[in-house]
């Protein structure tokens, strides 16, 4: 028995049938209307929940740059207090809701200040890993010293060669043991005001230098 066949129309070689997407699209154009297809609509609502979403974790000063509305406020304020997952899934519904009805500026605002949060953090995390890579290279590596007082001339030289020399006589001994079961050794005093002294100048500087890497490798700690 053969199928009946699809009625439909062909547009530059290509068959449209009737009802398709497709079909809908070209007859939204012939009308020369803007309305969106059902496709750009879902996604246009999964971006919008995506950033209700993410207003969640907002930081206060940032969410108050917004000057969002109150009933929106509220929303999202009640969907972070509820625990149960079906509640909040509900919650956070009603808050795409509201969120489609924001307009262009006010959600540029929203993306600018996410992304502004993000990027703050990832400099933090930077400096964070930067400030460990120096400490390690500082009590590690002899030459460091002089790289770290060229890089920072307003470091107390004096103290951080002190906190060095201190951290170098704290250092516990390795303990494969612990290091095949990932434990790190306990460190001194020394070696966590070191960190702290380098993390606080990293942190006021606009450009954070990375450590040269050692060129005999990484030393073990001297006595």
């Amino acid at each position: 028995m053969s199928r009946k066949p699809k009625k439909g129309y062909y547009v530059r070689g290509e068959f449209v049938a009737e009802g398709s997407e497709l079909d809908l699209e070209l007859k939204r154009e012939l009308k020369g209307t803007d309305e969106l297809s059902k496709t750009e609509l879902k996604a246009q609502s999964t971006e919008l929940q995506r950033l209700g979403t993410a207003l969640l974790d907002l930081r206060p000063d940032l969410m108050a740059r917004l000057a969002l509305s109150e009933k929106l406020t509220d929303a999202l304020a009640e969907a972070k207090r509820i625990t149960n997952f079906e509640g909040k899934r509900r919650q956070m519904q009603f808050v795409g809701k509201l969120m489609r009805l924001l307009d262009d500026e006010t959600l540029a605002k929203i993306r600018a200040a996410l992304e502004e949060q993000h990027g703050g953090s990832a400099r933090e995390t930077l400096a964070l890993h930067l400030a460990e890579q120096w400490r390690d290279k500082l009590i590690a590596d002899e030459d460091a010293l002089g790289e770290w007082v060229h890089q920072f001339p307003a470091t107390d030289t004096q103290q951080l060669r002190a906190l060095v020399r201190q951290a170098r006589k704290d250092a516990p001994p390795t303990d494969q043991d612990a290091v095949s079961r990932g434990l790190a050794p306990r460190q001194g005093r020394a070696y966590r005001e070191i960190f702290q002294l380098v993390r606080d100048h990293l942190a006021g500087g606009d450009d954070i230098p990375e450590p040269e890497p050692n060129a005999r490798g990484d030393a073990d700690l001297a006595p």
